[in-house]
């Protein structure tokens, strides 16, 4: 599509919806208000005492037509015609000229008694179609009325309609002859109808009239194709819009395509139209989108691939069905959510210890800001689980607030912070391994989970988390003891057809190599014994402190039980910790990975290999530090390289990381994405990125494909289902 056809597209879309009639005219303009009176009793009740008044009313309500905002008219220039029209013009001023009331005709043309009046009347009967279309595109509706002027200017409005989409076509059928003050002979008849046409028609006039839907139709699939740089649009095939009761003549352009040829040609290209739009769509992605979305009309794929992801479209990004393949469990949940936790933990303590508890944190209660190094403090308590719980239950909205959150403001580049990446630590202090190793905060904790899952619109969900850190003595067990609770929320709601399927990967600390072997030999045991809940394992921590290839040894058990490895790498190290973690630890997915684009060959071999990366952008935005226009402190830093990323075609997806302590969901990921990267992000491209984590997901891939196929089917359904608010008609 040209600038000009795309911008012109993007005005009509965005302008107003109109309900349209239009309506062709010859000798009989009574046909009009015949037409005007049943679509729109409220304005003119023409059939108020018609003794069917019921069934046509059930008759418009079935076919869901609403009044016009708008009359249009096409017609010639004969005499008759004139005079038709002068008499419609005396009915519209005798209803007080409730709408704007539009009329082309088409310059120079009579009885259309030759080719060339007939291709004029076509010509413009097509073009005003087409106007009409796209002013009630988006919402609006566009009804035709068969019922007026000669033969073949019904027929050519017919077959507008069926090329260029309307929501009915509508005929009056009469008996012959009719009632003699319904056809109108002398002047004086005629003048008498423009008032009897303007008011309810009694019980025998009305009943001799009878309104129907003769049909409907859809835009033309070939039309919205882009050919030569051009679609068929207004903009290319221009009408003048006549003020209101003021009437345009249109004259035939003497040179130049006209609509009519256009269509022809489209019409007999048509096969081969449809694989060049296929062919050349293929040509410029760079990651396979949903396969039942190139079943969508081509109009409805370029309207997403051409609207940028925007904030208006949160509720649309929610309601998909997603995946996050990265996150971590200790940093997943909001302060709500933590403080029913910790509210499960002290209902399981006597009054003595809630009391004792208090004392313990007692210096911090009392103040507004506490030490820096109160984390540690608290770590090294035998009651850290109970301690952690009172501060969540006992400090003030405004205590939390400030030193969870305030004391690192603003959340960018924190690496640089002076207490480094503790300070992107801090808002999860009082979760996640603080919490987790008290047995009573696994079932809320498991609970908060699913609610947050399905409020996010997730139908999958990898967790990741380190059970030897929250359950030294028994990690296998923690991680049974999160399987079953996790089982137990999602049956609470057993009606739930969207239940998220969620796995688990166990996380490996680069800080702890001593332990790293034994830790991976419980991974493997756990896989054994769960059930397909452990989906893999997970190599975390600062990469400063191990180099990946000098952990491959502990490693060992895990590649002979071929568990899936995905490795934070490349987060703030550069590439070759990347390339390490691909050749020494074989992983299947990477964990960020923002400096590969350093090394092209080591990126290309990732494209090759389907190796996937995992961003996290908002993360990503205050550990290492990109630009976003959301955050003018860091309009000095690089741009996000996912624009970069996508560009060599490399598998990649959105995740969330930590969405309590970055305060997200993962629809609010793909905005971020979309802020912070190069050009944004379009809707198909979206869509794509989702696909992209069904597709590397740790599952057996009988059960991924099942799982794609799934929600295949459901992304389908949402996006053409204008019910639900998801067809991109309305975007």
């Amino acid at each position: 599509m040209n600038d000009s056809a795309l911008n012109h597209r993007s005005r009509t879309v965005q302008d107003s919806p109109k309900n349209i009639l239009l309506c062709t005219l010859g000798a009989s303009w009574a046909v009009i208000p015949e037409i005007l009176g049943w679509l729109a009793p409220d304005l003119l009740d023409l059939y108020a005492h018609h003794p069917e008044r019921a069934a046509l009313d059930q008759l418009r309500h079935q076919h869901q037509l609403r009044p016009p905002d708008e009359l249009w008219i096409c017609t010639t220039e004969g005499i008759q015609t004139q005079a038709s029209l002068k008499r419609l013009l005396t009915w519209w001023q005798h209803l007080g000229q409730p709408m704007p009331l539009r009329i082309w005709t088409a310059a120079g043309t009579n009885q259309l008694a030759s080719q060339v009046e007939c291709d004029h009347i076509r010509e413009l009967t097509l073009r005003v179609t087409l106007l009409a279309s796209e002013q009630a595109h988006n919402g609006g509706q566009l009804v035709l009325s068969l019922a007026g002027g000669r033969k073949t200017m019904s027929a050519d409005l017919q077959t507008a309609g069926a090329l260029l989409g309307a929501q009915a076509w509508l005929h009056v059928v009469s008996p012959e002859p009719l009632p003699a003050l319904l056809f109108a002979r002398s002047e004086d008849e005629k003048d008498a109808q423009t008032t009897l046409l303007a008011q309810p028609l009694p019980t025998d006039l009305a009943a001799a009239i009878t309104p129907l839907v003769a049909g409907n139709g859809w835009r033309n699939d070939l039309l919205d194709m882009t050919i030569d740089g051009q679609r068929v649009c207004s903009q290319r095939f221009p009408l003048p819009l006549p003020d209101a009761c003021q009437t345009v003549a249109w004259p035939l352009p003497a040179q130049g395509d006209t609509l009519q040829r256009e269509i022809t040609h489209r019409l007999t290209q048509s096969s081969q139209l449809m694989g060049n739009f296929m062919a050349q769509m293929a040509q410029t992605e760079r990651h396979e989108n949903w396969r039942s979305l190139y079943r969508l009309p081509p109009a409805h794929i370029e309207q997403l691939r051409n609207t940028t992801l925007q904030p208006c479209h949160d509720y649309w990004l929610t309601a998909l069905p997603k995946a996050d393949l990265h996150r971590h469990i200790g940093g997943c949940l909001d302060l709500a959510a933590q403080r029913q936790v910790a509210q499960a933990i002290l209902s399981c303590l006597t009054q003595e210890k809630r009391l004792q508890r208090l004392q313990d944190v007692h210096s911090m209660l009392s103040k507004e800001e506490w030490p820096w190094g109160w984390p540690t403090a608290l770590k090294n308590s035998p009651n850290r689980a109970e301690c952690c719980a009172t501060l969540l239950l006992h400090a003030s909205d405004a205590q939390l607030q400030h030193n969870l959150f305030d004391v690192t403001e603003p959340r960018v580049a924190l690496k640089n912070h002076p207490h480094g990446f503790e300070a992107f630590e801090r808002p999860g202090e009082l979760s996640g391994s603080a919490l987790l190793p008290h047995p009573a905060a696994i079932a809320p904790y498991a609970q908060a989970i699913v609610a947050q899952a399905r409020a996010e619109g997730l139908a999958y969900l990898e967790l990741r988390g380190s059970p030897h850190k929250y359950r030294p003595d028994d990690p296998t067990g923690f991680v049974r003891d999160l399987c079953h609770a996790l089982q137990a929320a999602q049956a609470n709601n057993p009606s739930d057809p969207k239940a998220p399927r969620i796995g688990f990967i166990w996380i490996l600390d680069r800080r702890q190599p001593i332990d790293l072997a034994q830790v991976v030999q419980h991974a493997v045991a756990a896989r054994a014994q769960l059930n397909g809940f452990l989906l893999g394992l997970d190599l975390a921590g600062d990469e400063s402190t191990q180099a990946p290839h000098a952990l491959a040894p502990a490693f060992l058990p895990a590649f002979a039980d071929c568990l899936p490895l995905t490795i934070h790498a490349g987060e703030g190290e550069s590439a070759d910790h990347i390339w390490q973690a691909a050749y020494h630890l074989h992983a299947d997915r990477i964990g960020h990975g923002l400096t590969l684009a350093q090394q092209p060959q080591l990126a290309a071999r990732f494209r090759d290999r389907g190796i996937c990366l995992e961003l996290c952008p908002s993360s990503n935005r205050e550990v290492v530090g990109f630009a976003d226009p959301s955050y003018p402190v860091s309009a000095h830093l690089p741009r996000y390289p996912l624009r970069t990323f996508i560009q060599n075609g490399l598998p990649v997806t959105l995740c969330t990381d930590n969405p309590g302590i970055s305060r997200t969901t993962l629809a609010a990921e793909y905005l971020a994405a979309a802020r912070m990267s190069e050009d944004g992000l379009t809707l198909w491209e979206c869509l794509a990125l989702i696909r992209q984590a069904f597709v590397h997901a740790f599952l057996p891939s009988a059960e991924r494909e099942v799982l794609l196929k799934q929600v295949d089917v459901c992304v389908f359904e949402q996006l053409t289902n204008p019910k639900q608010g998801f067809s991109p008609n309305i975007l």
